[in-house]
């Protein structure tokens, strides 16, 4: 094998269509969960629309998403360093009515 061959074997590209660069905007989250797999369904709440409709759905390998909590606590860690601590209202300072915007389900998926 040459250097060349080495190089792309150690290289994974990706490859990002045009109708998946714009990205789906997400405010609630809801994650479930079998002895197999982790749904997580991404939805946005708008005011005064009593119903949200899931925008995009990602199921993963429990392993999977291990990893993923892993590195969005490290991308998390890298970006209050940068940027300053991430502050979330609770629940009580935003009212009772307010709906936390990113539930955590459990259960059977």
């Amino acid at each position: 094998m040459n250097e060349n061959e080495n190089k792309q074997q150690g290289q994974l590209q990706i490859e990002l269509p045009q109708d998946k660069a714009q990205g789906e905007y997400a405010n609630f989250a809801i994650i479930t969960h079998s002895s197999s797999d982790f749904v997580l369904d991404f939805a946005r709440i708008l005011p005064g629309v009593p119903k949200a409709q899931v925008k995009s759905r990602v199921i993963l390998a429990p392993e999977h998403a291990k990893r993923l909590l892993m590195a969005l606590q490290e991308n998390i860690v890298r970006y209050e360093r940068e940027f300053g601590q991430i502050k979330i209202p609770s629940q009580q300072e935003a009212g009772p009515r307010t709906i936390a915007p990113f539930n955590v389900g459990k259960g059977e998926a």
